[in-house]
């Protein structure tokens, strides 16, 4: 009985559409144009749109939002109510929150609620659509300033570790400098 009732779990609320918020630019796009360029590979709307305005191929995208990952789902709920999750999920929290309400005292039980109701609902499998059609809340803002620097950060960092794993350290090990 407890297993059907689990299978059968959809969230009370969902994320309905994704805010891009930057400074006083805000723009919408609906979960429901998402879910469509995941399942079509087409873009739609103002999805549409943005997609032209980056020169972002929509099949990529497509590929993005349908990427899966496999989580065991007790162990991720456990992982995350642990000190390093939620320092995780705070930083996370920086850059995706419910619409207006960046305090972590929500949006770190938003992300939390997204991810363990996103696995519930795919069986162990989480994708960019469920952890949307799991959040709870109608309108999921990214901040994308913020978004934007930790890119950097994360580019940066992978480009110093292309450099030391490069030619540059390779004079050092022969003693040939």
């Amino acid at each position: 009985m407890a297993l059907s009732l689990l299978s059968s779990f959809q969230p009370v609320h969902a994320a309905k559409d994704v805010a891009l918020v930057s400074g006083a630019f805000i723009r919408s796009i609906s979960v429901a144009d998402l879910a469509y360029l995941a399942e079509t590979g087409k873009a739609r709307g103002v999805l549409a749109d943005l997609l032209k305005l980056s020169r972002q191929d929509p099949e990529d995208v497509a590929k993005l939002l349908n990427q899966e990952l496999n989580l065991p789902l007790v162990l991720t709920s456990r992982l995350m109510s642990t000190r390093i999750g939620d320092v995780i999920l705070t930083r996370v929290a920086r850059i995706i929150y419910p619409l207006k309400v960046p305090a972590p005292s929500v949006s770190v039980p938003a992300l939390r609620a997204g991810v363990i109701n996103g696995l519930q609902i795919g069986e162990g499998g989480l994708t960019a659509i469920k952890f949307l059609e799991a959040y709870p809340s109608e309108v999921m803002e990214v901040n994308i300033p913020a978004l934007i620097a930790v890119i950097e950060k994360a580019e940066s960092i992978a480009g110093l570790v292309q450099f030391f794993s490069d030619s540059p350290l390779d004079g050092l090990k022969d003693g040939s400098n």
